[in-house]
């Protein structure tokens, strides 16, 4: 197993046991990635991660393996050439077809004809021996109380054995599963009485297995089951069965042969045909469902590290018609100050009441920063905020904020304990300022499966998503650190070591006695353990404490070398606190590796401590940059081919990414427009949040689209 694993990913074999030891001991990927680079050589979470997940996968296989060999044997047919299968397979599903034969079946043809005493018949058809007459052979097989009345009949209930047993060859059926997906295609028709729908694409649709993209493979398979589509595999049924007669008709002058020829024929047709074709089409469900996952957790990753907007007032506005546009006024650190319900967005509305309202709010909380849902009724939402920021002239500044999910954390229970006096639309208009404020603090609230930065996400295995997303999260939260005195329980939950219990057990500790002043007293915390210890501290910040190193990522596992450092140079913790230029020149000239030497541990900790001790608090989101900020609206209709504008990613997909370019819709960048050099894929270039130019390239008003362009801007 190591030696396949370091052949895979290419680690040093000793490096690759440490990491491999680190989490059998039950250590986070987070904690590993970061407080124990020396061992593992400096993997990142992500190497981790994929690691840790192929040996999950090879241990299932070796236990599969391990049973099968139980199970065969139990039946006496563990033959050494079974075993030497079992033992060379290198995917469970090689496993499965080797176990196929073996497998308790239900009552099929072959097994009523083995009742019916025709085993040994079928043998001597398999053995095409030159001199043997089926005819008279199947004679001495007829018996009315068998079941067999004549000796055609018995010869059919031979041929249905063989059938089956060629079927269940594990190397036929690999064979043909590999010559099916080289050359077969997906066939797609309408259903009968199929409505015009977002599947015409489909209608009429044939492309090679080989070649068909992940995402169309996913929204086919949708609209198979919404019933629009049937779907279909063709293959070569000539060109496969007459291999699979090659593989079994060993004397063609026999005539037996013929008769090993015809069940070949039927064991493809009836018998193989259909489940390769069951199994390819989950395998390419499966790697498109990967393929998705992945680009899910990019977006993700990138959407949870957008840059926070501190400092400012904001005012979140959650769009409706018919009941109102609900708003909530935040403060710098998130704290509702003001709600209110205001109606614009339909033509009876009173907009002058409306406006009212809102300069209102705007006045009396000095809000700078006004954030849209981008949800139902965004475009006349945003057409009266543009208005009304026109009128009051005051510098005020809006953004359109992804809203996926804020619904779900409104009506969960998280949203009902955080603000029981308010309904659910008002708590979305908080969620929706605050995603503005601190997008990280805010998103954690939520499912990550109903953060709309994905593609059918609901088509997906859940429980494989669910596992993907929520290692981004976690990988997203402890690489900004969390502030130990005024994190919620759901961000809290995703420290390293921490979880939903004991974050809940964390506040409530906070709440009781009060502001943490030192890491340590987490120890206090119930059913916060040494190792649970062990592997949060290192990503709690606290701003104000007693130790100054505690607002750093340096482990307290640590903080003895972090001072012999300190005394190395010089310096004291007075220093680290006020962060004095001659501290921070030190540690830059400093001769890190002669001092590791000194100080007798690895020097990729030192540098990680020396990086600590000179940028304390340090958010590495703060050197991303700023979400695109406006003040006036364009439309649909401003728009003009050849103009070229500043947008910001909202979403990337297979085909290319969706950009918000300050028009109700975001235009598409197809992914031949992304780059002058040729990209395999979108992600190659752009990851959700990033601010680019485009250029109009296409508009259709009927259908609201805009196709936008990298290229040459």
């Amino acid at each position: 197993m190591f030696t396949q694993l370091q052949q895979e990913f290419g680690l040093d074999p000793t490096f690759l046991q440490n990491a491999v030891a680190l989490l059998d001991a039950g250590n986070t990927v987070p904690f590993i990635a970061r407080y124990r680079k020396e061992k593992t050589g400096g993997m990142d979470d992500q190497t981790l991660r994929a690691l840790s997940e192929r040996l999950t996968y090879l241990r299932a296989l070796a236990a599969r393996r391990e049973e099968l060999c139980r199970l065969i044997g139990e039946q006496g047919a563990l033959t050494d050439a079974v075993a030497a299968q079992i033992a060379a397979a290198v995917t469970l599903q090689e496993l499965e077809d080797i176990y196929r034969p073996f497998r308790p079946k239900r009552r099929t043809r072959a097994t009523i004809a083995k009742e019916k005493g025709l085993g040994p018949l079928a043998e001597l058809l398999m053995a095409q021996a030159r001199t043997c007459d089926p005819m008279q052979e199947a004679q001495a097989f007829v018996s009315d109380t068998q079941g067999v009345p004549t000796a055609e009949e018995a010869l059919a209930g031979a041929q249905d054995i063989l059938a089956e047993a060629i079927s269940d060859n594990a190397e036929f059926r690999k064979v043909l599963r590999r010559m099916t997906f080289q050359s077969g295609t997906l066939r797609v028709k309408a259903a009968k009485d199929a409505p015009d729908s977002v599947y015409s694409l489909y209608y009429d649709f044939e492309e090679p297995l080989q070649k068909i993209a992940n995402h169309r493979v996913l929204a086919i398979n949708r609209g198979e089951k919404e019933g629009l589509l049937k779907v279909s595999i063709l293959a070569d049924g000539t060109r496969m069965t007459e291999w699979l007669c090659r593989q079994v008709v060993k004397t063609p002058r026999s005539a037996a042969a013929g008769y090993v020829e015809e069940a070949a024929a039927d064991a493809y047709a009836r018998l193989m045909a259909p489940s390769l074709e069951t199994e390819l089409r989950s395998e390419l469900t499966d790697r498109a469902g990967e393929a998705a996952i992945l680009l899910f957790k990019e977006n993700l990753h990138h959407l949870l590290l957008q840059p926070p907007i501190r400092g400012r007032v904001v005012l979140g506005f959650d769009p409706g018609y018919r009941t109102g546009c609900k708003t909530a006024v935040v403060d710098e650190t998130g704290k509702v100050l003001d709600t209110a319900v205001v109606y614009c967005t339909l033509p009876h509305h009173d907009r002058g009441k409306a406006k009212a309202q809102m300069r209102a709010l705007i006045e009396k909380h000095h809000v700078t920063l006004i954030a849209i849902g981008n949800g139902t009724a965004t475009k006349e939402s945003e057409i009266f905020v543009s208005e009304l920021i026109g009128e009051m002239g005051s510098g005020i500044q809006y953004s359109i904020v992804n809203e996926s999910g804020a619904s779900v954390y409104s009506a969960s229970p998280l949203g009902a304990a955080e603000f029981p006096q308010f309904d659910v639309a008002l708590r979305s208009a908080v969620s929706i300022a605050r995603r503005l404020q601190d997008p990280l603090a805010e998103l954690v609230k939520i499912d990550p499966k109903s953060i709309g930065v994905g593609q059918y996400q609901h088509d997906m295995n859940q429980k494989r998503l669910g596992e993907a997303l929520g290692g981004v999260v976690e990988d997203c939260v402890n690489s900004v650190g969390v502030a130990l005195n005024t994190a919620s329980a759901p961000l809290l939950s995703y420290v390293a070591g921490i979880g939903e219990r004991l974050a809940q057990h964390i506040v409530a500790y906070r709440e009781e006695n009060g502001a943490f002043v030192r890491r340590n007293q987490l120890m206090k915390v119930p059913k916060l353990g040494p190792k649970a210890f062990e592997q949060c501290a290192g990503f709690l910040r606290i701003p104000d404490g007693d130790n100054p190193l505690d607002n750093t990522p340096v482990h307290p596992e640590s903080y003895a070398i972090a001072k012999l450092l300190l005394s190395e140079l010089g310096f004291g913790m007075t220093d680290v606190r006020e962060r004095t230029p001659a501290l921070l020149a030190a540690l830059s000239d400093a001769d890190l590796p002669a001092l590791a030497d000194k100080l007798s541990v690895g020097l990729p900790t030192l540098r990680d401590i020396a990086d600590a001790i000179c940028r304390p608090g340090l958010d590495p989101r703060d050197e991303l940059p700023k979400p695109v900020l406006r003040s006036e609206l364009l439309s649909i209709e401003n728009l003009t081919e050849g103009m070229v504008l500043t947008g910001t990613v909202r979403n990337v997909i297979d085909f290319g990414a969706f950009v918000d370019i300050g028009v109700h819709q975001d235009g598409l960048v197809h992914v031949s427009q992304i780059s002058n050099r040729f990209i395999r894929h979108p992600r190659e270039v752009l990851s959700v949040g990033d601010v680019v130019q485009v250029k109009v390239i296409g508009l259709d008003l009927a259908k609201k689209r805009i196709s936008l362009s990298m290229k040459e801007v």
